[in-house]
């Protein structure tokens, strides 16, 4: 009985019902070895040779299929038709021939299908072929070159720049676009125009709307209208003047359908129709796969089989009737700068069923799915049919014409079914609808308006628009775009606001850092042809030692010119590129550098531990002006440093801007208080309405609610790292809205806490954390502060470590649990030491396994 191994339990047991009991059928649960994190694991001077590994969890799973190949000698590897389900099949193979369970005489074979369906299983198990080596050579070469990027370079950004995480072949090339982008907005200036705009109406009484588009004899530009004045003459003239249509003209204009989905273009329109990140549209792409509903997820194809495409002809067909069916199959061809290893579409694999008559549970399954099915039938239907109408209306003297744009819809054809989103709201003048107008009848003026316009920077990217980018430059594939999005938000590079990415300021200075002293490689140009190369070795055509090596020559001299530096050269070289966007030349020609507080100081770039990079006054401490890195935006907030909103108590109570965004300070640092009280502006108040009675409010912060009924001890109200929360001793209970805070009761807050205090358990259940504070930076892994029977600690793995007295759980950052983390696994020493550091823990693993090993050896023999 044949043992299939395919990636997870979910794609299992789809194919287990298709195979039925003649195969046995187990999940790798994905990859099965890996690169030790560790100095070592590609030996650039013995011919790239890479050292593998088994993950910890996975040696359960190959322990599994070895077990079942002892009773089943047969082989059959049905992992995914990609680059990285032919590596999967390859690493799984090398695993188990490594144990000697795979014999001379174990038949091994690897079979492919592009849909999880009876009819695609069966025939692929009729067609068994050997692991394809070019592609898993294509793997090779990308994992290689990832970890030479990632294992060299991120140690030279943690030495060279404080509170830079990682960087990565394609992750840091990602970055550059979004940095980029935002700089743009940054130094745009918008320029000012006018349009004049008329509401017309015909001898019957119909209105339509029409702009001016001939002044004075002379078509209008978009600049030709500058200021005010020039608008109100452009108005003057057309109310001076009767007006008459001069021409109607109306043509005929077809809408043709998009293409079927791909990886991309599938990220794209979930984003635009439903706000999915490119990670939550592939979660559930891998699910509706792993079902048996749609073809494969990660594609760079938009062909169709012959055989869907009748399918889905049938169905339109059988659903809206032959007049919505076109007279031969549409065919498509792939536009992409470089197509991957090609795959069909993302289609549904029964085209017939909509998802009304699928029993599909999850809501966001359902919607996606429903999505491609659309998109997938519209894709085969009749193109739409318009009329486009365009009439002219002009004066006697030719001095002035308006014209008015509109479109009517003859027939609807594939936008029955679907019609393709806009990255951006755009409004468009054909779609409106024009009455009954005709050639030359008078055009009688109701209002005439001139409206002002800006021009307007490029919009931040949503991860929609940057996947977009990415392909339109051919940097990373179909399998990478989820993960590369998804890793520079996990580092804090970039953070998400209103579904748009915005750079942090350890982005921004990362970006820098690398265009100064590794320009080639985050190079847009250089990545896709090393992309192109890699696409060479996957088809046979380039051997991929000969890239590997070719790259590794230039980048290891590129990472040894940077081993002198200094962090005070390398923020020296950042503050001096940033010189121009971050200290704009002042309108009187006076040096931008002085402090705007104390008249004597330089600004210039500072970092924070954390990262986080600031503007400050080179008279620090006597002068402790602050800004943002970005542009000064003129508010006043910004460019002052400060702003007083009162006394209180005889203490200036003033609104400033710092490193980490807006706050309000009581008093000025002194001698005996050099840290004055201070408070954050929360998150979603305007900081421009902030006045002295809300800065008094969040500088009493916590608020005492009353005392506990149960135990007397005071309950407390404030806002944390995390929001706003009620505490009682050490029990700490969030709470929905910062307002709340300032007016919550005691009843309420017994009841949110009590809440809290039932989601715990009996402690059976694992306990859940106070706060998650994310990914440890180095290691991976998440970190939590915990609340345990002696006090609140940090959980990272296997390491607690107390909090100090008197520092608060809602206060405790990333970067204060590292250091708690280390100090915890240090102190262990021997078998711990390596415990808060992954990297440490690999090199320690041989010598930890000899001495159970010698036990049970000693076992054995008594």
């Amino acid at each position: 009985m044949p043992v299939v191994v395919v990636e997870s339990p979910a794609k299992a047991k789809t194919i287990n019902k298709y195979l039925g009991d003649n195969y046995t059928v187990l999940a790798s649960y994905g990859h099965v070895r890996d690169l030790p994190p560790k100095d070592g694991s590609v030996d650039t001077d013995n011919d790239f040779e890479m050292k593998w590994e088994i993950g910890y969890d996975s040696r359960k799973h190959v322990k599994a299929i070895a077990d079942a190949l002892k009773d089943d000698n047969e082989l059959i590897l049905a992992t995914d038709p990609d680059r990285e389900g032919e590596a999967i099949s390859w690493h799984l193979e090398e695993a188990l021939r490594k144990r000697k369970v795979i014999k001379k005489d174990t038949p091994v074979s690897r079979v492919v299908f592009n849909a999880i369906t009876k009819s695609a299983v069966t025939e692929a198990m009729k067609n068994p072929r050997q692991v394809d080596m070019p592609l898993v050579n294509a793997y090779l070469a990308r994992r290689a070159l990832d970890y030479l990027v990632g294992f060299n370079l991120s140690p030279v950004l943690w030495r060279k720049l404080p509170g830079a995480k990682s960087a990565g072949r394609v992750q840091s090339v990602c970055l550059r676009l979004i940095v980029e982008r935002e700089m743009e907005i940054e130094a745009f200036n918008p320029r000012e125009y006018w349009s004049v705009k008329s509401i017309l109406s015909t001898p019957r009484g119909q209105t339509y709307e029409a702009r001016l588009t001939h002044l004075a004899g002379k078509k209008l530009e978009k600049f030709d209208l500058e200021n005010t004045t020039q608008a109100e003459l452009a108005v003057q003239a057309i109310n001076s003047r009767d007006l008459n249509v001069q021409s109607v003209e109306a043509k005929p204009a077809n809408r043709n359908p998009s293409a079927p989905f791909m990886t991309s273009t599938l990220q794209q329109e979930a984003s635009r129709k439903f706000g999915f990140g490119a990670r939550q549209t592939m979660s559930n792409a891998q699910r509706l796969y792993e079902a048996g509903y749609i073809t494969y997820m990660r594609t760079d194809g938009i062909d169709m089989a012959p055989e869907a495409v009748t399918a889905t002809r049938d169905t339109i067909n059988d659903r809206y009737g032959d007049t919505y069916l076109p007279q031969s199959p549409r065919m498509y061809k792939n536009k992409v700068k470089n197509a991957q290893e090609a795959h069909e579409c993302i289609r549904p694999t029964e085209l017939a069923r909509s998802a009304d008559q699928l029993k599909i549970t999850d809501a966001d399954q359902r919607k996606l799915y429903d999505l491609i099915w659309k998109r997938t039938i519209a894709s085969q239907m009749a193109a739409a049919r318009l009329e486009r109408t365009t009439v002219d209306v002009a004066s006697d003297d030719g001095q002035i014409t308006l014209r008015a744009t509109g479109q009517v819809m003859m027939f609807d054809g594939f936008m029955r079914v679907y019609e393709e989103g806009r990255d951006d709201s755009v409004v468009d003048d054909d779609d409106k609808r024009l009455p009954q107008i005709s050639q030359g009848e008078a055009a009688d003026k109701g209002t005439v308006t001139p409206e002002q316009h800006f021009t307007q920077p490029q919009p931040r990217y949503t991860e929609a628009t940057l996947v977009k980018r990415m392909e339109e430059l051919g940097i990373g594939r179909p399998s990478t775009y989820a993960s590369v999005v998804t890793t520079i938000q996990d580092r804090e590079y970039v953070r998400k606001d209103k579904n748009r990415l915005i750079p942090e300021d350890k982005g921004r200075l990362v970006t820098i850092f690398l265009l100064n002293y590794f320009r080639q490689y985050v190079g847009y140009e250089f990545t896709a042809n090393l992309e192109d190369q890699l696409d060479d070795v996957s088809a046979g055509e380039r051997d991929y030692k000969d890239v590997l090596g070719r790259f590794w020559r230039d980048f290891s001299a590129a990472i040894g010119e940077t081993s002198e530096l200094r962090i005070r050269e390398v923020l020296d070289k950042i503050d001096e590129v940033l010189e121009p966007h971050v200290f704009p030349a002042n309108e009187d020609g006076s040096d931008p550098r002085v402090c705007k507080k104390c008249g004597e100081g330089r600004l210039g770039l500072k970092t924070a531990r954390s990262g986080s990079a600031f503007i400050g006054c080179s008279n620090y401490p006597e002068c402790r002006f602050t800004r943002p890195l970005n542009p000064p935006s003129g508010d006043g907030v910004e460019e002052n440093g400060d702003r007083v909103l009162g006394q209180d108590q005889g203490d200036e109570i003033s609104l400033r801007t710092g490193r980490f965004g807006p706050y309000v300070q009581r008093g000025e640092p002194t001698e005996e208080a050099p840290k004055p009280p201070r408070a954050s502006i929360p998150k979603g108040w305007d900081v421009a309405a902030i006045d002295l009675e809300k800065a008094l409010m969040l500088l009493a912060l916590p608020r005492e609610v009353g005392p506990h009924p149960e135990d007397g001890v005071m309950i407390e109200a404030s806002i944390g790292r995390y929001g706003p929360y009620v505490k009682h001793g050490r029990l700490y209970a969030n709470i929905k809205e910062v307002d709340d805070v300032f007016t919550i009761g005691m009843n309420r807050a017994v009841e949110e806490l009590a809440k809290k205090l039932a989601t715990r358990g009996g402690g059976r259940a694992a306990a859940k954390p106070l706060f998650e504070l994310g990914e440890h930076p180095e290691s991976g892994g998440p970190v939590n502060v915990m609340d345990g029977k002696y006090g609140p600690y940090v959980k990272w793995e296997k390491v607690n470590a107390t909090i100090t007295k008197g520092t608060e759980p809602g206060d405790v950052t990333m970067e204060m649990a590292v250091e708690l983390i280390t100090a915890k696994a240090a102190k262990k020493g021997g078998r711990k030491k390596a415990a808060p550091k992954k990297k440490p823990a690999a090199k320690k693993k041989p010598a930890a396994k000899k001495k159970p090993a010698a036990k049970k050896a000693a076992a054995k023999k008594a």
